[in-house]
C-alpha cells in the first residue's frame, strides 16, 4: 500500500479506526474522517505514532452539503484517491429525518456511500486502478420493499429492524454500482465485519432492537466486552478488500468476516430492489456516476 491514498469514513473509533490503522501499517497514506474534530485529530495522532501519513478531516455524512464539502476538501489536497472505504454507519431507535428530509438510517448507511462515491469518482478514476469498499453490518437480509426504503411504513417490528434492511439496501446499491463501473478500473465490493462491540453498538439503546431480540440485549452488553472487543478481527474483511493483491481488478464481490468470498443475499441481487434503491439514491442526491 506504499504510495496509495486511502479515505476511511467513520474512522475515529471502532472498526473504522482499526481499518485505518491496518491500512496505515501497510504503508498507505490514510485520510481519516469523523464527525467530531477533536476525536478525529486524536485518532489520527494515535494511529500516526505507529504508522505515519494519517490526516484527519471532519464531516457530517448524514448531510449532503457535508458530503460535498468533504469531497471538495479531498480534491483540494489530493490529485487522486486509490481506495475509498465507506465504513460509517448508524442505527437509530426511532425514525427521524436529516436536514435534507431523508430518513437518518437510510441517509448514513445507503445514501452517503452512494453520494460520496459519486463525488469522489474523478479522484478514483485519476488513480488508474482504484477500489471502493462498502461495509455492511448487523444481519442484512429480508426483502427490499420499494415503498419502505426510508421506513415510511414500518421502522421496527418483532423481527424487523430498519437498520438491517438499510444494510441490505446498501448491498443492492453496491452490486449495482459495481455493474455501472465494470468497464472502468474502479472496483466496488462489500465487506461484512461480523459482530463487534463497537462504541456505536454500546451506545445503542435497547428500544432500537426488534422486540423479539430485546431479551438478548443485556447478554450482549455483558459478554460483548469479553467476546467481541477485538476490532482487529472485525476490520479484517475491509482491510483485505482495500489492500489484498488478489482483489486487484475484482468487482461485485461480497466477503464475510473472515474475508472469504460469500454469496450475496438474494434481496441484494433482485433487479426490482436494486432499481428501487438506485433510483432513490439518484433522486435524493441528484448525483449519478456518469
Amino acid at each position: 500500500m506504499h504510495g496509495k491514498t486511502v479515505l476511511v469514513t467513520g474512522s475515529t473509533a471502532g472498526i473504522g479506526r482499526e481499518t485505518a490503522r491496518g491500512l496505515a501499517l501497510l504503508g498507505a497514506e490514510v485520510i481519516l474522517v469523523g464527525r467530531d474534530p477533536e476525536r478525529a485529530r486524536a485518532a489520527a495522532d494515535e494511529i500516526s505514532r505507529g504508522a505515519g501519513g494519517v490526516t484527519a478531516l471532519t464531516a457530517d455524512l448524514s448531510d449532503l452539503a457535508g458530503l460535498r464539502r468533504l469531497a471538495d476538501q479531498v480534491a483540494e489536497r489530493y490529485d487522486r484517491l486509490d481506495v475509498l472505504v465507506n465504513n460509517a454507519g448508524g442505527m437509530n431507535a426511532e425514525r427521524r429525518l436529516t436536514r435534507d428530509g431523508v430518513e437518518a438510517t437510510f441517509a448514513v448507511n445507503v445514501l452517503a456511500p452512494y453520494a460520496l462515491t459519486c463525488l469522489l469518482l474523478p479522484l478514483l478514476r485519476a488513480a488508474g486502478t482504484a477500489r471502493v469498499v462498502n461495509l455492511t453490518g448487523g444481519m442484512p437480509g429480508g426483502t427490499i420493499d420499494p415503498g419502505n426504503l426510508q421506513g415510511e411504513k414500518k421502522y421496527l417490528g418483532w423481527r424487523f429492524a430498519h437498520y438491517n434492511h438499510a444494510k441490505t439496501a446498501l448491498m443492492a446499491m453496491s452490486h449495482r454500482f459495481a455493474s455501472q463501473l465494470e468497464e472502468e478500473k474502479v472496483t466496488v465490493n462489500v465487506a461484512y465485519p461480523g459482530h463487534a462491540y463497537t462504541p456505536g453498538n454500546q451506545a445503542t439503546p435497547m428500544r432500537a432492537f426488534p422486540y423479539l431480540y430485546r431479551p438478548a440485549a443485556p447478554l450482549i452488553r455483558l459478554l460483548g466486552p469479553l467476546l467481541l472487543s477485538d476490532m482487529t478481527k472485525a476490520s479484517r474483511s475491509s482491510v483485505h478488500l482495500a489492500s489484498s493483491p488478489e482483489m486487484e481488478g475484482v468487482t461485485g464481490t461480497y466477503v464475510d468476516a473472515k474475508a472469504r468470498r460469500s454469496a450475496w443475499p438474494s434481496a441484494a441481487l433482485d433487479p426490482r430492489g436494486q432499481q428501487a434503491v438506485w433510483s432513490e439514491c439518484e433522486r435524493l442526491s441528484d448525483l449519478t456516476p456518469g
